[in-house]
């Protein structure tokens, strides 16, 4: 059925259930895991009256991509207790879903294994959803934990 698995995780606690689920699929299956964590390109910030310096921004980047390796580094102890192939990539990407996409088709994934946090009405439509943007935009097959 499926040979390798991309499992994208942004930390949040449904997401790691799915990374628990998907670790244990590919156990089953005999897939590889790929772990995923998005790094959002910074954007020009500024707060009344207050413009980030360039310096900041680094930092700022310098810090959301630790804490994407240490995600990714996470899923990779779970696969290797498993028993699971794993490879990992923290990516740089503009936006959550785009990076998962690219990802997935850059390692050559064949399907695409994530959480959805389930929001509804208002917060949805204000917050978007990253996984109802994959399902709307990937080739590659999803499946979606809840």
């Amino acid at each position: 059925m499926f040979k390798h698995i991309l499992i994208p995780t942004d930390g949040s606690p449904v997401a790691n259930k799915a990374v628990k689920a998907g670790v244990a699929l590919a156990h089953r299956l005999g897939a590889k895991v790929t772990a995923y964590c998005a790094i959002e390109e910074p954007q020009a910030i500024y707060v009344e009256g207050y413009a980030f310096n360039q310096n900041e921004i680094d930092g700022f980047e310098k810090r959301a991509r630790a804490a994407g390796q240490k995600r990714v580094d996470a899923i990779g102890k779970m696969a290797k207790a498993a028993g699971v192939p794993f490879a990992s990539v923290a990516m740089t990407a503009s936006t959550a879903y785009e990076g998962i996409i690219d990802a997935a088709k850059k390692r050559k994934c064949d399907v695409i294994f994530m959480a959805s946090h389930g929001r509804r009405g208002l917060s949805r439509l204000i917050m978007g959803s990253v996984t109802q943007k994959v399902l709307s935009h990937s080739e590659i097959p999803v499946v979606v934990y809840r």
